[in-house]
């Protein structure tokens, strides 16, 4: 789960500004979020519904001008589509000189209760910004681990497995990389001449699974097919989560990148619902404020 601050936007063109936390600290970007901000804004007043037709709700966030595109019926949200900031390919297992006898295989896991040694894994993979950085590879490279399907039954192994990549990469501080956010796991499921579809679960921060497809990997993910010439065309993207939630993913526009790789705008269509109310107390008498955290 993620909170946010509402705060006083820095872009004079935005409704409001949102800083983003989660149990490690702050984030960048989160899409999801930005869907149930644009839900929010408008049940509650700061921006008023159209009664039938779309509103937009602008957000300064820390990646930049975001936007909750909030889809009303007669006065209440239907959907909400995030229009993320430019996101595109950074880079690949491909693209950064790895050399195996150099720098040795990207990463070594030992499966849990694996009655088998050390497997050495040389992972091809894909990073890609979506107003966070995120590292993609495909689980049917871990096939040597047994059953890698991505279900909520094996979440353990996805958690172990974006530690270990994460310390992998951070210890190979030679590839020209931003700091990883999040490690996303993706399995191909069908591909239409309308739509590509594939399961992912998303790790972010020390170990945390997104229960949603993540609106940020879904934007980068998207970036990436678009480099693979795979979106072209018109062609959206249906992720699904590890829980069987699901966004829609679209290249609203090609954009100028950044990268050796092309930039687009996408856009995240999901449904965002009002689940509670809560008042949080902070008590400086509290003996343990400002608060603890035991992993």
């Amino acid at each position: 789960m993620y909170g946010c601050f509402i705060t006083t936007p820095n872009d004079s063109g935005a409704h409001f500004g949102a800083l983003f936390w989660h149990k490690d600290g702050f984030s960048t970007a989160c899409g999801h979020g930005t869907m149930a901000l644009g839900y929010w804004a408008v049940a509650h007043g700061l921006v008023e519904s159209p009664g039938d037709g779309t509103v937009d709700v602008v957000i300064d966030v820390p990646s930049g001008r975001v936007v909750a595109r909030a889809k009303c019926e007669a006065g209440r949200v239907q959907h909400v589509d995030f229009v993320n900031v430019p996101s595109y390919q950074s880079g690949n297992s491909f693209g950064f000189g790895w050399d195996e006898e150099r720098d040795g295989p990207l990463m070594t896991y030992n499966k849990p209760l694996a009655e088998k040694d050390l497997n050495d894994i040389p992972l091809i993979f894909d990073i890609a910004y979506g107003g966070a950085t995120y590292f993609f590879t495909d689980v049917s490279q871990l096939a040597d681990f047994g059953d890698v399907e991505i279900k909520p039954s094996n979440y353990q192994l996805f958690i172990d497995l974006q530690r270990k990549i994460k310390a992998a990469v951070r210890r190979r501080g030679h590839l020209d990389v931003d700091n990883i956010y999040g490690v996303c796991f993706y399995e191909h499921i069908t591909e239409s001449r309308e739509a590509i579809t594939q399961r992912n679960v998303t790790v972010f921060a020390d170990g945390q699974i997104d229960r949603s497809p993540c609106g940020s990997a879904t934007c980068a993910r998207l970036a990436v097919l678009l480099a693979e010439g795979k979106v072209s065309n018109g062609k959206k993207l249906i992720h699904e989560s590890i829980v069987g939630t699901m966004f829609e993913a679209f290249v609203d526009e090609v954009v100028p990148s950044p990268s050796d790789f092309p930039a687009c705008i996408p856009r995240v269509r999901g449904q965002a619902n009002l689940v509670s109310r809560s008042d949080f107390l902070i008590d400086p008498a509290d003996p343990v404020y400002p608060g603890f955290v035991l992993r």
